[in-house]
C-alpha cells in the first residue's frame, strides 16, 4: 500500500526552496507514494513544473478572501457571513502595519490571527512535510493528522526570543527537524539547542540533466547586449545585500568596464531599488528582470554569476551556476562552504563593495584564473540526484 505524503509551503513562486521542492517532487516514486501539496498561494509560475501525480489541494478559504480587494471582502463578509475572516484579516494588516516587520514577525502575526479561521487539512497521512519554515511549519503543527510530522530549514534561522518563545510550541510537534546544510542544521541549533536529537541534514536535490535541458528551452536574454554579462538570482529583499550589489555596480561602472548586471527576482525592496537605480545613475546597468519559471537560460549565458548574500540556507543559485560550468563570485555566509572551493569554483570574498568589485574585475580580466575555473568547474561532481535515496530513508523510518 502507498504512503501518504503532504507537503506544504508558502507558495512555488520562484525561489531557492520552491525549486528544490518541485526538483524533488519529480525524482519521487510515485509507485511507492500518494503525495497532496498544500499552497498558502496559487498562481505562480513553478506550479506548471509539478507532476501530474502529485495531487495540488484547493485554496483554503481564508486564502481566497484575503486575495480580495477589501470592498470585495466586505461584501463577501456580509453576504456569507464571514465576518471572523474579516475581522483576521483586518487585525493583521493593522498589525504588519504598526511598525518595521520581518518575515519570521509576518509569520507570526499571520498565524496569531488567521489560524482560527483556516480550516484544517481532513485527510490522515504517514508523513506530512513542511517544506519552509514559519506559516507552513504551523499549519503542519496544528491543522493536520500525520503518523510523522517533519519540519525543512533551509534558510540560517537566528530568532529573538520573541519569535522562539513562539515558535518552540509549533516545533515540539513534530518528529524530525531536516536542515538543507551544516550550517543551516549549526544555526538553527544556535537557536533551539534542545533539537539536537531531532535534527538530521538533507541537501537540496539538484538533477543537472534537468537544468541542462532547461538551460537550452528558451532564448534568454533578448537585449543584443555585447558586452559582459553579470547576473544575480534572488528575492529582493535584506538578505540578499542588493546595498552591497549596487555599490559595486556603480563602482564597475567607474571603472569604464562595458557591462550590465541583471537580475532576476522580485521582493519587498522593489520600489526601493528602483529608486537606488535611478538616483545612482545605474539604470543603464543594474536591470531588474522580474523572475521567470525558466531562470537557466540566462545562466548559462552570464560571464559571471555574483551573489551577495548575508545569509543562505545553502545558496541553491550558486550551485545551479555551477552546474551550468559558470564562474562564481559570491560574498562569504554561513553555508558558502558546503559547495565553493575559493580559487577553484569560483571567488569568495568578504561582503563589501570594494572587494565584490576586486574580484568580479579579477574573473574577467584575468584569463589564465577564468580558464582554470571554467575547466574545474566542467570536471567537478554535477549534481546529487542520489541523494533522493536519503529522502526516502527519511520518510520510511520509523
Amino acid at each position: 500500500m502507498k504512503k501518504r505524503l503532504l507537503f506544504v509551503i508558502d507558495s512555488l513562486d520562484v525561489a531557492g526552496a520552491e525549486k528544490s521542492l518541485v526538483t524533488l517532487l519529480n525524482l519521487l516514486d510515485f509507485t511507492r507514494y500518494d503525495v497532496d501539496l498544500q499552497l498558502f498561494a496559487h498562481g505562480h509560475m513553478l506550479e506548471k513544473l509539478v507532476p501530474k501525480e502529485v495531487r495540488v489541494l484547493k485554496p483554503f478559504i481564508y486564502t481566497e478572501f484575503a486575495a480580495l480587494n477589501l470592498r470585495e471582502a466586505f461584501i463577501q463578509a456580509v453576504s456569507k457571513s464571514q465576518f471572523k475572516m474579516l475581522s483576521s484579516r483586518l487585525k493583521y494588516s493593522f498589525q504588519i502595519r504598526k511598525g518595521k516587520t520581518g518575515n519570521k514577525q509576518k509569520a507570526r502575526l499571520f498565524w496569531q490571527h488567521a489560524s482560527t479561521v483556516i480550516e484544517p487539512n481532513p485527510r490522515a497521512y504517514d508523513v506530512a512535510i513542511a517544506y519552509a519554515q514559519g506559516v507552513p511549519t504551523f499549519y503542519v503543527a496544528e491543522k493536520v493528522k500525520a503518523k510523522r510530522k517533519l519540519a525543512w530549514v533551509n534558510v540560517s534561522y537566528r530568532l529573538e526570543m520573541k519569535e522562539k518563545t513562539f515558535q518552540t510550541r509549533y516545533y515540539n510537534k513534530f518528529d524530525g527537524i531536516v536542515a538543507v546544510s551544516e550550517s543551516a542544521e549549526t544555526v538553527f541549533l544556535e537557536t533551539f539547542p534542545e533539537y539536537r536529537d531531532k535534527v538530521s541534514i538533507q541537501y537540496d536535490i539538484n538533477n543537472p540533466e534537468f537544468i541542462a535541458a532547461m538551460a537550452e528551452a528558451d532564448e534568454g536574454y533578448q537585449d543584443g547586449f555585447d558586452g559582459i554579462r553579470l547576473l544575480t538570482i534572488g528575492r529582493l529583499s535584506h538578505q540578499k545585500g542588493y546595498d552591497v550589489a549596487l555599490e559595486t555596480c556603480r563602482q564597475l561602472k567607474q571603472s569604464g568596464l562595458h557591462f550590465k548586471w541583471y537580475v532576476l527576482g522580485k521582493g519587498p525592496l522593489q520600489r526601493e531599488m528602483e529608486t537606488a537605480i535611478k538616483d545612482m545613475g545605474l539604470t543603464e546597468h543594474f536591470i531588474l528582470l522580474g523572475v521567470n519559471a525558466n531562470p537557466y537560460p540566462y545562466i548559462k549565458q552570464a560571464d559571471v554569476y555574483v551573489q551577495t548574500s548575508r545569509f543562505e540556507g545553502f545558496g541553491l543559485a550558486i550551485a545551479e551556476a555551477r552546474m551550468l560550468n559558470v564562474p562564481v563570485v559570491t560574498s562569504e555566509f554561513d553555508a558558502v562552504y558546503n559547495q565553493m572551493v575559493n580559487g577553484e569554483n569560483g571567488l569568495v570574498v568578504e561582503r563589501t563593495p570594494e572587494a565584490v568589485t576586486k574580484a568580479i574585475q579579477q574573473m574577467i580580466d584575468d584569463h589564465a584564473l577564468r580558464s582554470y575555473i571554467t575547466t574545474y568547474l566542467t570536471q567537478e561532481k554535477k549534481g546529487n540526484v542520489e541523494a533522493i535515496h536519503g529522502f526516502y530513508e527519511l520518510i520510511e523510518s520509523s
